[in-house]
This record gives structure tokens, sequence and C-alpha cells, in this order.
């Protein structure tokens, strides 16, 4: 049976740039994986597209045809397709009618499509019952808002809106984890954030953003929503850094448990060895988040940056032996940043 993502977040998010490394990566463990584009206002792709909405109905063209803004345009657009998605889903059919298939689905940034509107939900309703394909909501957002408590909490009801709206299996992820350090120090440790409980704590760091009135009573209001969220007890978070193999890894592992295709396609899909670490757990361990991003995100930088180096130089020698004394410096390398940090290698 088919599996795919459902790709969704606020703009800026990374959300293109999370389906292109898609790609990369599935190449990479040999599981056959392509990207649907189901924003009609993105004319300029990084990734191959199976599948273009573009082909079916532009931004442009709605924008100019009923004499409406971007976000109507854009979702009258997707009314459009709902409408008559008859052709669409000829589309998609063609590429899940492989057992092995594997489909990402890149949809617009406009929040409001996963918070009040429900053309794109129909739709995906559509795909998952007439072509059996089984989905997973994977919402991004943006790590910066980690260093306003406001908008954390902001992030928080609207990631816990989209679940109750699309109605699907869901991982949230806090997207340019990498990035999170130079942003700023954050209040709390970072798996505070993930975890997303006991937002009372971040009460009198909300009261500290401002100092006004009007200020005190949208504390007031913030503090509200995070018992609301709380009290719901479904929103947490996993982190992501698109160019870093162990992020990709950990994140793909709790997408395949959300939309089964851990246990069930996985064999077929002809990504066996992925399949068995994925249920060993092995080359699965995550760091510490806090550990890897913030306290000695320079330290594992450069740790892999060598193993990287290495890699390439492998790669380079095509399997020929490598140079004693090159070997040497390699092994070394790695072995002082291991007694200096206390982290484990596995060669």
């Amino acid at each position: 049976m088919p599996f795919g993502q459902i790709v969704i977040g606020p703009p800026g998010s990374g959300k293109s740039t999370y389906s292109h490394g898609c790609i990369q990566f599935f190449n990479a463990i040999g599981r056959h994986a392509q990207v649907v584009n189901m924003d009609p206002a993105n004319d300029s792709l990084p990734y191959p597209c199976a599948v273009d909405i573009r082909d079916f109905i532009t931004l442009e063209e709605i924008m100019a045809e009923q004499q409406l803004g971007p976000n109507g345009g854009l979702m009258y657009a997707l009314e459009s397709v709902d409408k008559s998605v008859d052709l669409f889903l000829l589309q998609i059919k063609s590429l899940v009618q492989d057992e092995s298939a594997y489909v990402v689905f890149d949809c617009p940034g406009q929040v409001e499509l996963f918070t009040h509107h429900s053309a794109l939900f129909r739709i995906f309703k559509r795909l998952e019952r007439e072509l059996d394909l089984r989905l997973c909501v994977v919402n991004l957002i943006d790590s910066v808002h980690l260093t306003s408590p406001s908008q954390y909490v902001s992030i928080l009801l609207l990631a816990l809106r989209s679940m109750l709206m699309l109605d699907l299996p869901h991982i949230n992820v806090l997207s340019k984890i990498d990035m999170v350090k130079s942003y700023g120090p954050l209040p709390m440790r970072l798996d505070y954030y993930t975890e997303a409980q006991e937002l009372d704590y971040l009460t009198p760091f909300v009261e500290q953003e401002s100092s006004s009135v009007l200020s005190k009573k949208y504390a007031r209001l913030t503090q509200t929503i995070g018992e609301l969220v709380s009290d719901f007890n479904l929103v947490s978070f996993e982190v992501l850094c698109v160019d870093d193999k162990r992020s990709m890894i950990a994140l793909q592992s709790v997408i395949d448990k959300a939309n089964g295709y851990i246990f069930g396609a996985s064999e077929v899909g002809g990504d066996t060895v992925w399949a068995e670490a994925s249920r060993q757990g092995t080359a699965l361990v995550a760091d510490d988040v806090q550990e890897r991003w913030i306290d000695n995100k320079e330290a594992y930088d450069k740790q892999e940056q060598l193993q990287r180096e290495k890699q390439l130089e492998e790669q380079k020698h095509n399997d020929q032996e490598i140079d004693v004394d090159k070997e040497d410096e390699w092994e070394n390398a790695l072995k002082d940043w291991e007694n200096e940090h206390g982290a484990n290698y596995t060669k």
C-alpha cells in the first residue's frame, strides 16, 4: 500500500527545503519517493516535481479572473481543485500504482488552510479513502519562535488547531534547529519546548516581554491559551536540521511509525536495511537536543565535519586502501574530539 507525508507550516518554516531534503534522503536509503506541489503560488521549486498543482490551476490566473488578493485567490484555487478533483486524483493514482510508492505533499503556507478552511482536508481525505493512501501530517514551525514565550504559546495553539482540523496522524516539528543558538538565549532548556508541558512556567517570561497595561492583559490571555493546550495534552515537537543525517533519521523514524510505513510495506519498498534499523533502534539514537544544538553545537559540528571529510576521502579512493598516515590523521582527530567531549563515535 502507498504511504505519504503532508508537509504544512507557516510561510518561511522550510517546507519546500524539507521536501527537497526528503527526496535526497529517501533516494539514499532506497525508498521510491516523489514530491507533489500543492501550492498554486509556488513557481520556483527546488526539487523535481512528480505532480504540480500549477498544471491544473495557478494563483495568477485566479487573481486576474476573479479580482482576488493572494490569500483569497489561494483559497479559491484550492476550492476549485476540490470541486473538480477527479483529474488530480488520476495523477496521484498514477504515482501510487507501485506498492512501494511514497509521496510527499508540499503544501501552501497560509495557516488558514489548516485552521478553518477545509478544501485541502477534503482533498486529502478523498486520496486516503479512494487510493488507500496512508498519510501523516508533518507540521513545520520555525524554531525562531522559541525566543519569544508568547510566540511559542501561539504556535502551540496553531499546532493544536491544525491537528484537530486535519484529523490525521500529526507530527509537529521545530525546523531550522541548527539556527536556534544564533537566535539568542532561550528562557528554558530546549527539551522543555519539545515536550510542551507545564507551560505555566513561561508566565513570568511572558509578563517581562512588555510592561504596558495592555500587554499584561495579553499575558493573562497567553497563560489561558497555555492552559488550554496543556489540557488537551496533544502537542509535542520533534526537532529538524535538514542537513543533519541523524536529525533526518530520527524524524523519519517517528513519521514512519505515525503513518504505519514501518509496520506495512517497508520490505516491499526496497529499504529493508532502513526498516531493520528502525525496528532495532540502531543508528536512530538521538543526542539530547540541548547538548547537540545549544551547549556543544560547535563541537558536534566539528565532529560531523570530520566524519564527512573522511567519507569523501574514502569515496575518492573508491575502495582503494587509504594511505596509512591519512587514516591515522582521521582517527586521531576523532579520538581527540571524543576525549574532549566524552562522546561515542562508531566507525
